[in-house]
């Protein structure tokens, strides 16, 4: 058994957001921007703030102050859900859509980088044992099958 594998579990993606933010920076973001940005643009349109939340990794109160931020910036807005008033959609503005495909072109690029060497069969080798092992550790934190608490 590979006894640094939970090490190198953790460089990776370390390395692979250093990588992204220094490609990002030119554009203005910060990691949690982008990252952000990023996530909403892959989802379906109008997702609640929480689920957001959830998808990116952060708790629904830490997402709000980079929000507001992108907010003021014209690159997203807010609305009240129509079933539930004190739940917010977030949507992308028109401004975002040149931005986010700016972001698009160095992240796609990036990965080709970070994946050199790595044939198809292995890139997706990998992505279904790192699929294993997140739903592995997934099921170690919520032993009783929830995914975690509604917001």
């Amino acid at each position: 058994m590979n006894e640094n594998i939970g090490l190198q579990l953790s460089r990776a993606p370390r390395i692979w957001r250093a990588v992204l933010d220094q490609r990002l920076a030119p554009l203005g973001l910060t990691q949690t921007r982008w990252v952000t940005l990023y996530h909403l643009w892959q989802m379906p349109e109008g997702q609640p703030q929480c689920d957001l939340a959830r998808a990116i990794g952060v708790e629904a109160p830490s997402l709000v102050r980079t929000l507001d931020q992108l907010c003021e910036q014209g690159l997203v807005e807010r609305h009240p859900c129509d079933q539930d008033r004190r739940t917010k959609r977030i949507h992308l503005t028109e401004q975002a859509s040149p931005l986010l495909e700016k972001i698009d072109a160095i992240v796609k690029q990036a990965r080709a980088e970070m994946l050199a060497g790595l044939e198809d069969d292995d890139q997706q080798k990998l992505s279904e044992i790192l699929g294993r092992i997140e739903a592995n550790g997934m099921a170690l934190l919520n032993p009783d099958g929830s995914k975690g608490d509604d917001c």
